[in-house]
């Protein structure tokens, strides 16, 4: 093969400074060292890259033709290294969060976009499960992080950052019976109309603190969930974030509560296990995603 990491380099070095001597500095070399791969390279490829006849070479037409490729080539090298290296000092493969459903309006997209920017190699993935399941995935080790609540609990198995808040709401279709009346409501009407819960998949692992209805109905998925109230088959808790739209539309309506304050704000805190080391893009993403704190203690 002609081109080498070693010829590009120096295939651009003169391209960049304009004459072997120049970029023969640049590289830290003597000019007939450059000159001379130079011609080598010229040799394996049988085309004449520079033009030799005047004070300076001159790039020909196909030393200009080969120029974004090469430059190209030297740019994916530099990322193959950075990539080696940050995996050497403790970079994962591969980073994966799990998110609440209803958190996936939250802000944590930007600091994924520049974790991509340092380390543009490095896979991630993005995973949306409830709560419960989310947590289960982080001990199961089959996450690095998750984004979830606050928990009702403290769980010494894990770390924690708190990244903000959110409030959730109590919304139901405006065409739902209850509200046919346009009066205000109290807790017994809650507690006696069926409710949509997020939840996971494990009966026993619904929050209690969501809870309120003596009957009802469980989805594991937030847009799932939005279709049922929406729909007007009962009410929700949903971040007052994700349902504004909504309510604007006219398709969900904040609940009128009489004897009580419609919204519940809950911290939002990114977990990770205490039980697995973090690697260097999750701890990059925590330290991201609260930017006045020091990081994973």
């Amino acid at each position: 093969m002609a081109f080498t990491s070693d010829s590009a380099q120096v295939f651009l070095a003169v391209l960049d400074h304009g004459s072997f001597s120049a970029a023969a500095r640049a590289l830290s070399r003597v000019p007939s060292a450059v000159s001379m791969a130079m011609a080598h390279l010229e040799a394996e490829l049988d085309l004449p890259l520079f033009d030799r006849a005047g004070r300076e070479p001159r790039p020909t037409p196909a030393a200009r033709a080969l120029e974004p490729q090469a430059r190209l080539l030297a740019a994916q090298l530099q990322q193959l290294n950075a990539q080696a290296l940050a995996l050497h000092q403790g970079l994962e493969e591969r980073l994966t969060l799990a998110i609440a459903p209803e958190l996936l309006a939250a802000p944590w997209h930007g600091p994924l976009a520049t974790l991509a920017q340092e380390h543009p190699l490095l896979q991630v993935e993005v995973l949306a499960a409830p709560q419960a399941d989310a947590l289960a995935m982080l001990h199961a080790g089959r996450a690095q992080l998750a984004l979830v609540f606050e928990r009702p609990s403290m769980d010494g198995r894990e770390g924690f950052q708190e990244v903000g808040s959110e409030t959730l709401v109590a919304v139901m279709s405006p065409r739902h019976p209850l509200l046919a009346a346009g009066t205000p409501l109290r807790e017994e009407h809650l507690t006696g109309t069926r409710q949509i819960v997020v939840a996971g998949r494990d009966l026993a692992q619904t929050d209690p603190r969501f809870v309120f209805a003596r009957h009802h109905w469980r989805t594991d998925n937030h847009l799932a969930a939005l279709g049922l109230i929406e729909a007007g088959l009962g009410w929700g808790w949903q971040p007052r974030a994700l349902v504004q739209p909504r309510i604007a539309a006219g398709t969900l309506a904040e609940l009128p509560l009489a004897n009580l304050t419609n919204g519940v704000e809950l911290w939002v805190d990114v977990v990770w296990s205490k039980e697995r080391p973090l690697g260097l893009g999750a701890q990059r993403f925590v330290a991201l995603m609260a930017p006045h704190a020091s990081g994973p203690q």
